[in-house]
């Protein structure tokens, strides 16, 4: 297995501390081999223009994490969606559509409604719709 190439801990943090006006403190626990590699996947994840635009990808990880009751990933991502243009009320549709597209999972997989049935069904409904 090839060694990824590294750069020294106080050379990522300067460009964290250029990036986000500090380093946050929980990039502290980052391993020194770990940091260069998860700076490099926050920055292009999230701050960088990826093909969902920023605020969609916001709205996105808000609905995500509002479901698996993370209070820092919804802090992070209710502020960084309103940074990139998210309405109160956009945030407050995200959080509604995690709230029932999770509660119809828990409905479909609960009564364990027969998977190739669903499927044929929702071909059905696609075409429908699409004619």
């Amino acid at each position: 297995m090839a060694e990824t190439t590294t750069r020294p801990r106080h050379q990522v943090e300067d460009e964290i501390k250029n990036a986000l006006g500090l380093v946050p403190s929980f990039f502290n626990r980052v391993p020194d081999d770990l940091l260069d590699h998860e700076w490099q996947l926050f920055r292009r994840l999230e701050l960088g223009e990826t093909l969902i635009p920023n605020k969609y990808k916001e709205l996105l990880m808000l609905a995500v994490h509002s479901e698996t009751r993370c209070r820092y990933c919804t802090l992070f991502h209710t502020e960084a969606a309103k940074l990139f243009g998210a309405s109160d009320e956009e945030i407050q549709e995200a959080v509604h559509l995690a709230k029932h597209t999770v509660s119809w999972s828990a409905y479909l997989n609960g009564l364990r409604i027969d998977e190739k049935t669903f499927s044929d069904e929702v071909a059905q409904i696609r075409d429908y719709l699409s004619s």
